[in-house]
Formats: structure tokens, sequence, C-alpha cells
């Protein structure tokens, strides 16, 4: 036997140890949707928190398609301080689901973390909505989910890591107009509570979040009209419209060692407006009925 074949003696074994435990932990977490408002926030959100808790961070960024925004997301998130790649599919694609899985693992190893955020809403009526509308809604915003977690069990099972998925407070509260949107986040909410029961034993926790109205670029448009703005920041009873970074620091935090005896739940990040409708209805007690005065 050659001498650098020799088996390490027991002291340099123990040294060995000691020196793994001394290193900084390491997450690998794959995010969907990364490129837009809500998915950006959260991917700094995460090198944050990995910050807080002295762990090394690898972000796979996850897009439909390859190209200059997710190239230049991936270079902004390296000049945060995290390691990071770009990985592209269509999450509508079962097979495309598994590859976007395979893509992350073998740029970083195992996933510590999965969030799904990727989803989607749009005008639709139930009376006449054609079933292709109502399964894209599903395929996106629910199946997505499922067949993600699916392909990264085996990785998350062996990390003892976690899903999150970014559900809607449309899944909480019928949103009528919005076709099979509600009924899709809804879906998820129950998706991910019954994974959390039974990858439970794998060590896997899945929890749920529900963003309420967001500022965004994808609704900037909106809140570029100040009597719609004021409308809406009436309704919330914390009194303001909420920011990406509001669901971005809740879902990196529900990914970290301070979150690990939560599993199965759902987090309204809405302002309070989720619970709100009640105290809208005239006549409640402590206020006049509608079209009285005070005394």
């Amino acid at each position: 036997m050659l001498q650098h074949e020799l088996p390490l003696p027991m002291a340099g074994l123990h040294d060995v140890k000691a020196l793994m435990k001394t290193l900084p932990p390491s997450i690998h977490v794959l995010v969907t949707g990364a490129s837009g408002g809500i998915g950006r926030a959260i991917c700094f959100a995460l090198i944050e928190q990995a910050r807080k808790d002295g762990a090394n961070i690898r972000i796979s960024a996850a897009a439909t398609q390859p190209g200059a925004r997710l190239e230049q997301l991936v270079d902004e998130l390296r000049a945060a301080g995290a390691q990071a790649g770009g990985v592209a599919g269509d999450i509508t694609d079962p097979a495309q689901c598994a590859a976007l899985v395979v893509q992350a693992e073998s740029q970083g190893g195992d996933l510590t973390a999965l969030i799904c955020n990727a989803g989607a809403s749009g005008p639709g009526r139930l009376a006449d909505m054609p079933p292709a509308q109502w399964d894209t809604t599903f395929n996106l915003n629910t199946r997505s989910a499922w067949l993600l977690a699916q392909a990264a069990r085996e990785g998350l099972s062996r990390t003892r890591g976690s899903i999150t998925a970014v559900a809607s407070m449309s899944g909480l509260t019928p949103h009528p107009g919005y076709g099979a949107y509600s009924a899709a986040k809804a879906a998820l909410i129950m998706l991910c509570r019954q994974l959390a029961q039974e990858w439970a034993a794998d060590g896997i926790r899945v929890n749920t979040v529900c963003p309420g109205m967001i500022r965004t670029p994808l609704t900037e448009a909106v809140y570029q009209d100040a009597t719609t703005l004021a409308k809406r920041e009436s309704l919330v009873p914390l009194g303001r419209i909420g920011r990406a970074e509001d669901v971005g620091t809740t879902v990196a935090w529900l990914t970290s060692p301070g979150a690990s005896y939560i599993t199965g739940q759902n987090l309204a990040v809405d302002g309070g407006i989720s619970d709100h409708m009640l105290s809208l209805i005239p006549g409640r007690p402590g206020k006049p009925p509608a079209g009285q005065a005070g005394p």
C-alpha cells in the first residue's frame, strides 16, 4: 500500500470532524419566478437571512426563459454575496419541472429549500371560461408546485430542507372576475398542508405565504392613480400597500433555522386586509348604523 493510501489515524479523523463543525453551513435554494418583483425580493432577502445565520448561500434562480433579464439577476445576486446560477424552464410542463430541479442540483448539489413563487392570474368569468384556461391556471399555480416538490423530495430529505409556496389572499377569499385563480391558490394552500403532513417524517417542512396587495413592477400602473392608491390603502388596517420586500423577508425567514418547528402553516402578508371584511359592515357594535350620526 502506498503511503498516501494509508487510512488516516483516528486522531486525524477527529480533527477532520471538528473542522467540519466549524465551517459555516451551506444552503442551496431554488426560487421559481425569480426575476419578477416578489421573486427578486425573495432572492435578496434569502441572502440577508443567510448572512444573519452565518451561512453560505447558493441561489438557483429560475425563469421561464434564459436571457438578459435572468443573467442580470444572477450577476446582482453574486454581487450581493451569494453563489448564484440561472436555470430556465416552463413549469406548466411536467418534464420541465423535473428538469429545473436537475439543473439546479447539477450546479449546486442537493437543495435545502424550494421556493415556488411563479404564478399568474388573469381575468375570466366562471360562467363562460374555456376549460383550457382553467387548466392553464391550475397547471401554473398549483400543479407546478406539486411536480417541483416531487422532483426535489429526495434531495430535500437528505438536507432536511423546506418548501415554501407563494399563494395569495385570493386563495383565502373568493376573487370574482379572476377565473380559476382563487380556486387554484386555495388548492395550493391545501396541497402544501398535505405535503407537510406526508413529508414530515422525512424532515421536510412545507408552508405557504399569502401576499395581499403588493406594489411590484407588475402592479405599479394601478398605484400611479392617486385616488385608487388612497382607496386601497384605506382598506388595509395597517394603512399602506405592501412591498415586495415584505413578502421576501417572510419567505426567507420560513426557510431559516428560526422556523425549524413550523410546518403546514399559511402566513398572510397582507396588512390585515384578509380579516378586515366584518369591520366594513355598517351598524357594528360601537358604530352608529349607516345613515345615522354619532353622538
